[in-house]
């Protein structure tokens, strides 16, 4: 056997009375009130948020800028080692001076062939 007592609830028994709120019931003044400063709080709130997005806003615009800067720089680079690849090109291409040297020993060298072949082979060159 246990020695437990077990609680008994009396069922004619009234029931007890509710705790009896220590504050008085609030105006509908003093409700609207508070309600006021709330909704002052988040708008403050909103305002300090906003804010924020602008300044982050603001930040974000100047690095995309730098990174578009940075992009142009690197086209630039590209540019330019293409612009002095193609520069080696034509400097190995021969000058004015080369081209009438040139021109000079193959008149120099057709006017000697055609002699000899003159000279040695005439029946080829009639």
């Amino acid at each position: 056997m246990t020695d437990r007592i077990e609680p008994t609830v009396d069922p004619t028994a009234e029931p007890a009375p509710a705790p009896a709120s220590k504050a008085p019931p609030r105006s509908a003044l003093d409700q609207l009130s508070r309600i006021e400063e709330k909704a002052a709080r988040i708008e403050e709130k909103f305002a300090r948020y906003e804010a924020l997005f602008g300044r982050v806003e603001n930040r974000l615009d100047a690095a995309a800028h730098r990174v578009e800067e940075a992009a142009r720089s690197v086209d630039a680079v590209e540019l330019s080692t293409e612009v002095s690849a193609l520069k080696a090109r034509v400097e190995k291409v021969p000058r004015f001076g080369a081209l009438i040297v040139t021109a000079l020993v193959t008149a120099v060298a057709t006017t000697l062939l055609l002699v000899l072949l003159l000279r040695f082979a005439p029946g080829l060159v009639k």
